[in-house]
């Protein structure tokens, strides 16, 4: 699963998963960045990428930079980008592990990364808890740390607990296009979407036992023809309160990647 779960969707093209970019008619506000950076390179990093250029191409979409990150320097993108599928972007591909970026791009601050935004990929691992497992293991060299399962159940409609204590969550029971915007009305079932994870974690985390911290909640939200971003900033603001919260002794945090309807959970335990 991933930081945005597709639960091993395949990609599809429906109407309602590309709602906002179906009509060039439609005025829609600039969305304004300054780095946006895409996880993976290969079929979803390609897709977000030429999503992105249709929107620069119609007016939507604008940034100082788009940065597409993934170890093969012969990846989807790199190929597509030789060919001029993404003309419309100012586009680097940088060649290194999503780690090794992250660790670079993050340790920046909040303030240098007010205007940038991630773009996970569905199948990506939980990033946002490995990153803050790496920045508390280098805060605090001597304690422990670990992944912590959940001691109760979230109550979600769908969920599944990893070996490696991670647990993920879904409020679908239905396969869901990948390149889905979370409109009001959900497109599988025809009704409102009365529904979000971010409200959820919170009713969790208010009557965990035993206390959780946060939820530190990463929420990947559609920002353009069809393409979901986390913000940067908020990456560096949650290593923040974690150091806080840490430094007078142990604690267990409760740390989400979601979208509206589907999550990954950990809980990252300081001891």
């Amino acid at each position: 699963m991933a930081d945005v779960i597709s639960g091993g969707d395949v990609m599809v093209d429906t109407p309602a998963a590309r709602a906002d970019a179906s009509d060039p008619g439609i005025k829609r506000d600039v969305q304004r960045f300054g780095r946006v950076v895409i996880v993976g390179g290969g079929c979803y990093g390609s897709w977000y990428a030429g999503q992105l250029a249709r929107a620069a191409e119609r007016g939507a979409f604008a940034a100082r930079e788009v940065i597409v990150v993934d170890r093969d320097p012969k990846c989807q993108v790199v190929a597509r980008h030789g060919e001029g599928a993404y003309n419309a972007l100012p586009l680097r591909v940088v060649t290194a592990s999503w780690d090794a970026f992250l660790d670079e791009w993050l340790a920046e601050g909040a303030e240098r990364l007010s205007d940038d935004a991630l773009v996970p990929s569905p199948l990506m691992p939980h990033l946002s808890l490995d990153w803050l497992m790496r920045r508390a293991s280098q805060r605090w060299p001597a304690r422990t740390l670990r992944v912590a399962p959940l001691e109760t159940s979230p109550g979600m409609p769908w969920e599944r607990a990893a070996p490696d204590g991670r647990h993920y969550v879904s409020f679908a029971t239905w396969m869901c296009p990948v390149n889905c915007i979370e409109p009001a009305r959900c497109p599988a079932t025809r009704g409102p979407r009365d529904w979000s994870v971010p409200p959820a974690l919170r009713e969790y985390v208010a009557r965990a036992t035993p206390a959780l911290r946060g939820p530190v909640i990463f929420h990947c939200t559609h920002r353009t023809y069809g393409v979901g971003m986390i913000d940067a900033a908020g990456f560096a603001e949650a290593d923040v309160d974690i150091a806080r919260w840490g430094a007078d002794g142990p604690i267990s945090v409760l740390v989400a990647s979601v979208s509206h309807c589907h999550g990954a959970l950990g809980v990252l335990e300081i001891r």
